[in-house]
């Protein structure tokens, strides 16, 4: 299990195909959040870094549409319609953003990692927060 999550940094070059294969298990011991959404946007995996930092459970967020229910506040341009646009064009998709979560809580700056590929199920946002 150290390997696996020694092998999964959120800057490494192909974190999207490690984290796909990693189970619930070693996803709650990664130190960034990680939320794996599907076409529809619905949360299907979730891990315990994002959802004791954000403040949402497991139970609240998993199942609901991540840009209208879970982070309105990531409906826009930057993010969702990065999403949209891979999966639209079937393409990969790995970008690294600074952001600003502003729902829920006073603003709170991260670094977003929007991840997709087009031979996985699932995509990936990837949040990572400053020290």
């Amino acid at each position: 299990m150290t390997t696996t999550l020694l092998a999964a940094r959120f800057d490494q070059q192909d974190v999207v195909r490690a984290i796909a294969t990693m189970t619930d298990e070693a996803l709650d011991g990664l130190d960034f959040g990680v939320i794996a959404f599907d076409e529809q946007c619905l949360v299907r995996r979730y891990n315990a870094f994002e959802s004791k930092l954000a403040g949402l459970s497991k139970d609240r967020v998993i199942g609901n549409h991540l840009f209208v229910v879970v982070a309105p506040c990531m409906n826009n341009f930057m993010v969702a319609q990065r999403f949209e646009d891979a999966q639209a064009a079937s393409a990969s998709l790995d970008v690294t953003l600074d952001y600003v979560f502003t729902l829920r809580m006073k603003p709170k700056p991260v670094r977003l990692r929007l991840l997709s590929d087009a031979s996985l199920p699932l995509r990936y946002v990837l949040v990572q927060r400053p020290d």
